[in-house]
């Protein structure tokens, strides 16, 4: 049970949001150190991924959309943003467990995402007990994971759509996100989006090359297969305004940015 996949499946499956943060991190902590068997078949459980009761999901159009300048529609911004990293946390762990024969160098990759993840949704969380409120006092929405469940069968799709597609919308949203919040004197979130933009370039980078490995392993164009695996899998479609400093710093190629104007 020590094993680094199987300690992966294990905190993912964990229902209680501190105790998957704090797994999470603590995996990431000894992950260098722990035995890695990468050719192992693992049987998915019951109860893939853990989660609480709270909070209720609902579709996208139903998350009702809230003021900053509010301390309630504050938290409720607040809580969205958590709700994202509570399910990136899920997503790192389940490349970990799910995707048996590759290198070393992605479980550890994908270990050190949910251990940065683990400690965004704690620091936010915190923020958000600060307000008078925590995680589940919010509907939230489940477009991430829908995702993870669309490419669990393709590490290439996985690598393509979830870290370099759904995950680097992040890094166009976060500057507008903190501009109001710091319009409404929120300085701490301010300062926590920082942490969060800083660590999410290297998470996207991180599916940057790994999507361009499997792309070179299979003798594919990774430009050319990129809006194939858009429309076989049904991805949302970018919309801009992009933070392109951001995307070149993740690893996306003048090609790639130019593709987001077409």
């Amino acid at each position: 049970m020590n094993d680094l996949r199987l300690q992966a499946l294990a905190a993912l499956c964990e229902a209680e949001p501190s105790a998957k943060a704090e797994q999470a991190r603590a995996l990431h902590a000894a992950a260098a150190d722990l035995p890695l068997d990468a050719g192992r078949h693992i049987e998915r459980p019951s109860g893939v991924p853990g989660r609480p009761e709270r909070p209720r999901l609902v579709p996208t159009l139903q998350v009702p959309k809230r003021s900053p300048f509010t301390t309630e529609g504050r938290a409720a911004l607040l809580h969205a943003i958590a709700h994202i990293e509570f399910n990136a946390i899920n997503l790192a762990l389940d490349a970990v467990w799910r995707f048996e024969g590759m290198p070393a160098e992605f479980y550890l990759d994908w270990i050190r995402v949910a251990g940065e993840e683990a400690l965004h949704f704690t620091l936010l969380h915190e923020h958000l007990q600060g307000l008078g409120f925590r995680y589940g006092d919010f509907d939230a929405h489940d477009g991430l994971w829908t995702m993870a469940e669309r490419t669990a069968g393709d590490v290439l799709a996985r690598m393509a759509l979830v870290p370099r597609t759904l995950e680097a919308r992040g890094l166009d949203a976060t500057p507008p996100l903190q501009a109001k919040l710091a319009r409404a004197g929120d300085t701490r979130a301010v300062e926590i989006l920082d942490i969060i933009l800083r660590d999410e370039v290297g998470h996207v980078r991180i599916g940057n090359r790994w999507y361009r490995e499997l792309c070179r392993q299979r003798g594919l164009d990774p430009i050319a297969l990129y809006p194939e695996l858009v429309a076989r899998y049904e991805a949302p479609r970018l919309r801009p305004p992009f933070n392109l400093e951001a995307r070149e710093l993740a690893g996306f190629s003048p090609e790639e940015l130019a593709y987001l104007g077409a």
